[in-house]
């Protein structure tokens, strides 16, 4: 019998389908269930989408914190009720704006920021999505989340447009970007084209066009401690695994010396073992891996 597949998929996600469609898909290529996403990407947005495999699903979530990047394109005064192409046109502006003003609000959303999410986004409030309450017609207040834009770099303007790349912290809206850039300029905007460039250090030109997905081939699926690479890593010998394996803590007084929020702990061959996480300075067990999902 065939084992079922664990591993990292590295998608490039096709505009026009969610990020569960991409699941789905994926879900029947693969003849498995157990496939989740990280980091969703809107329905119209393309690029990188990170798909976890059998074991890596339980391993999504020190995905998650990663920084990423994207190319984005910006069209000036135009205002729309989901701050992007997506939706319906609210308002016009006239505007005149020069590459050099641009460039200025550019930079003046460079760095730690503070963005109020979108109603259309997945965010929930009260147990309640707020894109299912934008559905209704509902917008509620909602509280300002700190971000960081480590990097925007100007690609090319128009008349009434501008193309950007942009790296940031998890958690950033790009089409909240879009239109703070259109208000430091004193007109209006919103987004339009978005495709993430990088989810971590998988990158775009790692990703596999949907259609063309198979695990069987060499950039179908990343292995285990691939996927984790960018945790901090401490090796241990056969008798500490097995410890780990147990729930042993004792193995994890080796890790005092790490300051990151979590670690990857490695077998002798080079295979992830477990993953800690750190609570208020002190370590757990974030996840243990049995043997035959190592690799």
């Amino acid at each position: 019998m065939t084992s079922a597949p664990n591993g990292l998929a590295v998608i490039d996600k096709p505009a026009g389908w969610t990020s569960h469609d991409v699941v789905a898909k994926s879900r029947g290529i693969l003849g498995t269930k157990k496939v989740g996403h990280s980091g969703t990407l809107d329905p119209d947005a393309t690029g990188v989408l990170l798909l976890g495999v059998g074991t890596v699903t339980r391993l999504l979530r020190f995905l998650s914190p990663l920084p990423k990047s994207y190319t984005c394109e910006i069209v000036f005064g135009v205002e729309t009720s989901t701050l992007d192409a997506a939706g319906e046109v609210t308002a016009t502006h006239a505007m005149s704006v020069s590459l050099d003003d641009v460039r200025a609000g550019a930079r003046a959303l460079s760095g730690d920021l503070l963005q109020v999410p979108p109603m259309v986004s997945a965010v929930s409030v009260g147990g309640k999505r707020l894109h299912e309450l934008a559905r209704q017609g509902i917008e509620i207040e909602r509280e300002e989340r700190p971000v960081r834009i480590t990097q925007i770099t100007l690609e090319s303007a128009g008349p009434a447009q501008l193309c950007l790349d942009v790296a940031c912290s998890k958690g950033t809206y790009v089409r909240v970007l879009a239109e703070d850039i259109g208000a430091a300029l004193g007109t209006a905007a919103h987004l339009g084209e978005l495709r993430r460039t990088a989810f971590g250090d998988f990158t775009i030109d790692q990703a596999v066009p949907l259609e063309a997905f198979d695990p069987a081939q060499p950039r179908g699926l990343v292995a285990l401690r691939a996927a984790v690479a960018h945790l901090p890593a401490v090796s241990l010998d056969a008798h500490s695994v097995q410890a780990v394996r147990q729930g042993k803590s004792g193995v994890l007084a080796r890790l005092a010396g790490v300051s990151a929020p979590a670690a990857a702990l490695v077998d002798p061959d080079g295979h992830l073992a477990a993953v800690a996480v750190r609570e208020h300075d002190r370590w757990r067990y974030g996840r243990v891996l049995a043997p035959d999902f190592t690799q």
